[in-house]
């Protein structure tokens, strides 16, 4: 327990069976310290050490971890609504933890329900730490916000309250509410196309 219990301070009690094993621990071991109630199954393949006082980033590395004991993708993030709520942009506090993974990232272990997975292939600039956890770029995370959710308010209001914290620069800021700009006539531009057709087709 001991070894466990260091193990797991680098990331809020929590930690992979396969880092236990790299420190000579078998899976059956962790299986009867569950058993016993000394370590708590957090996920497959992820344990956390039981009564381990954890902090509001403890479900963040949960998720982290059970993307790196599903399929040891490198290239993984916390992103979209998870990665504002972690620089501290947006109040909202959603129920799920978003995550980015490889596009050929086969994630071989059962996905928890509050886990939204997203795949697409990060470049370098597209990551960073927070807290040492992996999280998509501010740039980054705006622009998946704005291709999923197509909240083009919100993404405009995220920019200005991310410039003002200091997570983008004036180009940065400027770069981002032209793709805006482009983003909204497009979705206008589509909306009159559609009402177009709608119109010719009650004609008809």
């Amino acid at each position: 327990m001991d070894e466990l219990f260091a193990l797991g301070e680098e990331n809020d009690g929590l930690f992979t069976s396969k880092q236990a094993r790299e420190l000579g621990i078998k899976d059956s071991v962790l299986v009867r310290l569950a058993q016993r109630g000394r370590l708590e199954r957090a996920a497959r393949g992820v344990y956390r050490v039981a009564h381990y006082p954890s902090d509001r980033f403890a479900q963040y590395r949960e998720a982290v971890l059970w993307a790196q004991a599903s399929s040891g993708p490198v290239q993984i993030a916390l992103s979209h609504e998870t990665a504002l709520l972690l620089y501290g942009i947006s109040d909202v506090n959603p129920a799920s933890v978003h995550l980015t993974v490889p596009k050929q990232a086969r994630m071989r272990r059962e996905k928890p329900k509050w886990i939204v997975i997203h795949k697409a292939d990060l470049a370098s600039p597209d990551l960073t730490e927070y807290e040492g956890m992996p999280v998509t770029s501010m740039e980054r995370t705006i622009l998946d916000i704005l291709n999923t959710t197509h909240r083009v308010d919100f993404v405009r209001q995220t920019i200005t309250d991310a410039r003002r914290q200091g997570y983008l620069n004036s180009d940065q800021a400027g770069r981002l509410r032209q793709i805006v700009t482009r983003y909204s006539q497009k979705l206008e531009d589509n909306a009159t196309k559609e009402g177009a057709i709608d119109s010719d087709t009650k004609a008809s």
